[in-house]
């Protein structure tokens, strides 16, 4: 599924460089739960945005289902992510002037899905994450679960085959974030591959694999 190879990602102003990734090597099969901790400025987010086709790195490869797609435009991201990757972040990220099935729908809009197979799939996406019955409210009459399941189903609409997650439970209470997280290996069971950031041991026991980052390098990987 996923194959990076010597990947390394440094940010330069005109007085300072900084390397966040440095000599990166991973492989992720199908269907695998990855968790990649560390300490902040370890360089996991910089890894999930790259991942995420979100930046490009400075050097080295990154293959997607085959294909290597590390070097690629804005504009050929932008194609490539569509349908074969959902994201959850940490904030939401929720639209605030658009309600719950507005948001839900927003990938299956950019991918020119017709409007009437739109409507059925948000409506199964919202059921599957129990939050049906707040299709018309808005993300600032939600609690923070019911905006984190929002943008779960909007994560899970358009049926990728990645899930990249960026400290998904960070927002939550201990209630909501078992809630979250059993949602999370409950797609993965099913065959989703995700891949998920995370500060917590509790998180990344959910994981098949937890991988530690330091100073820009895997320098751990414990299978669970």
């Amino acid at each position: 599924m996923i194959k990076i190879e010597n990947l390394k990602k440094v940010f330069r102003t005109e007085e300072v460089e900084t390397v966040a990734l440095n000599g990166v090597n991973l492989h992720i099969a199908e269907k695998e739960f990855v968790a990649i901790m560390g300490s902040s400025g370890c360089g996991k987010s910089t890894l999930l945005n790259i991942l995420g086709l979100l930046d490009n790195p400075t050097s080295g490869q990154y293959y997607l289902a085959g294909v290597e797609v590390g070097h690629l435009k804005e504009k050929q991201r932008t194609e490539t992510r569509k349908g074969q990757i959902g994201f959850v972040f940490q904030s939401f990220n929720l639209i605030e002037e658009m309600n719950v099935f507005e948001n839900v729908s927003l990938p299956l809009v950019y991918m020119n899905v017709n409007k009437a197979e739109r409507k059925q799939r948000v409506e199964e996406a919202l059921y599957r994450m129990s939050i049906s019955h707040r299709a018309k409210h808005f993300p600032n009459q939600l609690s923070g679960g019911q905006q984190q399941r929002v943008a779960i189903a909007r994560a899970v609409v358009a049926n990728p085959k990645l899930i990249l997650a960026d400290e998904p439970t960070g927002n939550l209470d201990s209630k909501n974030s078992n809630d979250v997280m059993d949602l999370l290996l409950e797609l993965n069971r099913e065959g989703t591959t995700i891949v998920m950031v995370t500060h917590s041991q509790h998180d990344a026991s959910f994981s098949g694999r937890t991988i530690n980052l330091f100073d820009g390098q895997i320098v751990t990987e414990v299978i669970l």
